[in-house]
C-alpha cells in the first residue's frame, strides 16, 4: 500500500489481497520461496506484502522494508504489528539480496531506468529474483496517478524494455486485473468529459460488510486464475496492471 494511502484499518482492500495471492503463486510456481531467504522490499508501504510474504519463505527468512516516505514515528507505529526479522528503513539497505519485491513503485521514480539499474546492480545478487509491479496503459492515466505523484503508466512492451535494460531475463510477465480495466476506462472518459471540481484525495482503505467484501473477492480471484493462464500460454491479455518476474543472470 502506498503510504498516501494508508489509512488506520484492520480490512485490507480486496484489490490487495488478490494481488498478493497471484504474486505468491507465481513465486510458488517458480520455486523463488525455497530459495529466497534475504529480501528487499524496495517503496515497501506499511509492510503488509512483506509481512504476509514471510511465512511462505520459512522462519530463517528477514526483510529490509525500504521506504523513502518512512518516518521515526511511522516506523514505530508499523513496527508494533510485525515481527523482528522485519526491519523497516528510509535509507537503501545494503548488500545483495535473493529477491527485491518492486510494487508499483516504478511508476513514482522519475528516472526509472537509472534507479532500476542501480537496484539491480547493487541490491540484487546474481541469480537473484526480481518481481515487478506496474500501472498499466498511459491512456488510463487518471488524477488519481496524479495525486499518488506517477511519473507514468507503462505499456507491457515499455515495461519489458525497462527490465531488460536494466539487466534483468523476464522469465514471465502478463497483465493484472483484466476485469478493472473498463471501470477505469470509464472513470478517465468521465474526467475528460466534466473534470471533477473537488480536491481529490483517493484511499483504498475497505469498510464494507463481509458480503461485498467476498463478492468482490470471488471476483477477483477468478480474474487472478485468468492471468495465471494468460502468463502460462503467452496470451497477451491486458490488464490494469502489468507484472513480471525477473532474474538476474548469475
Amino acid at each position: 500500500m502506498d503510504l498516501r494511502e494508508h489509512r488506520s484499518t484492520a480490512q485490507r482492500h480486496p484489490w490487495e489481497v488478490a494481488r498478493f495471492q497471484f504474486l505468491a503463486e507465481v513465486l510458488r510456481r517458480h520455486d523463488v520461496v525455497s530459495h529466497a531467504q534475504n529480501v528487499l522490499d524496495a517503496g515497501s508501504g506499511d509492510a503488509w506484502f512483506a509481512r504476509s510474504l514471510r511465512p511462505l519463505l520459512g522462519d530463517a527468512s528477514h526483510f529490509d522494508c525500504w521506504d523513502t516516505e518512512y518516518t521515526a514515528e511511522s516506523i514505530a507505529g508499523f513496527r508494533q504489528s510485525l515481527p523482528p526479522e522485519i526491519r523497516l528503513t528510509a535509507e537503501r539497505p545494503t548488500g545483495a539480496h535473493d529477491l527485491i519485491l518492486l510494487l508499483d513503485v516504478l511508476e513514482h521514480v522519475e528516472n526509472d531506468r537509472a534507479f532500476l539499474t542501480s537496484l539491480v546492480q547493487e541490491s540484487l545478487r546474481p541469480g537473484g529474483w526480481l518481481l515487478f509491479t506496474v500501472p498499466a496503459w498511459q491512456p488510463l492515466f487518471s488524477r488519481h496517478d496524479t495525486w499518488l505523484h506517477h511519473f507514468r503508466r507503462y505499456a507491457p512492451a515499455q515495461a519489458r524494455t525497462v527490465l531488460q535494460e536494466a539487466g534483468l531475463n523476464v522469465v514471465q510477465s502478463g497483465g493484472l486485473f483484466h476485469s478493472l480495466l473498463l471501470p477505469r476506462l470509464a472513470t478517465v472518459v468521465a474526467e475528460r468529459v466534466k473534470p471533477p471540481r473537488d480536491a481529490h484525495k483517493p484511499t483504498i482503505a475497505w469498510a464494507h460488510g463481509s458480503l461485498v467484501t467476498q463478492a468482490v473477492q470471488t471476483a477477483l480471484n477468478l480474474d487472478n486464475a485468468v492471468s495465471h493462464v494468460a502468463a502460462r500460454t503467452g496470451l497477451p491479455l491486458p490488464g490494469l496492471s502489468f507484472w513480471a518476474l525477473c532474474q538476474r543472470p548469475a
